[in-house]
């Protein structure tokens, strides 16, 4: 069966100056490789600065890779730093839902800018999506007419799980987007993510530093240090026996 997602040997340098001003390149990813299946989820954990979230904003085209290639569906959308298509089938939610929604503008303002960016529908079938999507993350259709410094932390990231699926798309990269919650509030956008999972066919990249979420929401996880893959398995089966110091430390924070 054709994975959904397939990223093959993907690099990522940046150039960078050190205190006497003299460019030198830093390897944030390199040779990174992995298959995802639909309805899946792969889990990318790593320690501060091993690449995690560079990885993210290449999936979702924020940045791109100077080597490798990422293929939806069998079909190349990125090949050695140069993007084929701006995919709307990989969407992308940060940590803090607050800081990516305008304070200025309604939620039914920002997702109804979304959909006339990106598709063809009337302002009815517009409106009939706003309100849909808001009913499926658990919000109420008239919630479209406040603002963002009207709702909780966990409505926040509720809005910005309905920013995310108005276009459909067959890939969610969750960038820690769960870490802020507190426990409840987690719990709760967990099970929600998982029967939308169930529901739609939806395969998640989770990048989180929440062993636990790791364990109860991942079908494989990716060990990355320093830009490389240094373990990578079924999820179960990597918490119980794993090779890695560094998993070993990771599992024991």
């Amino acid at each position: 069966m054709q994975p959904i997602l397939k990223v093959q040997a993907l690099s990522k340098t940046f150039k960078i100056r050190d205190r006497f001003f003299l460019r030198k390149k830093f390897k944030v990813l390199e040779d990174i490789s992995f298959c995802l299946s639909k309805g899946e989820t792969i889990a990318i954990i790593g320690e501060t600065g091993s690449g995690k979230s560079t990885l993210a904003k290449i999936l979702a085209g924020a940045e791109v890779s100077q080597k490798g290639q990422i293929l939806l569906e069998g079909k190349v959308i990125e090949d050695d730093g140069k993007r084929k298509t701006s995919c709307r089938d990989i969407r992308l939610i940060f940590q803090d839902a607050s800081k990516s929604l305008n304070p200025g503008i309604t939620i039914g303002k920002t997702l109804n800018e979304i959909l006339l960016m990106n598709t063809h529908y009337d302002a009815a079938q517009r409106q009939e999506s706003i309100k849909n999507n808001l009913l499926k993350v658990g919000l109420l259709a008239e919630h479209q007419d406040y603002y963002p410094h009207m709702f909780s932390g966990g409505q926040l990231q509720r809005i910005a799980l309905a920013r995310a699926l108005i276009l459909e798309p067959k890939v969610l990269v969750l960038d820690e987007a769960l870490s802020s919650l507190d426990p409840s509030v987690r719990a709760q956008t967990v099970n929600l993510l998982l029967k939308l999972q169930q529901e739609t066919g939806l395969s998640y990249v989770l990048i989180t530093h929440h062993l636990s979420l790791v364990k109860h929401m991942s079908d494989q996880t990716l060990v990355l240090d320093q830009g490389k893959v240094i373990e990578a398995g079924k999820t179960q089966a990597l918490f119980i026996k794993h090779k890695s110091k560094i998993t070993q430390r990771l599992l024991n924070c």
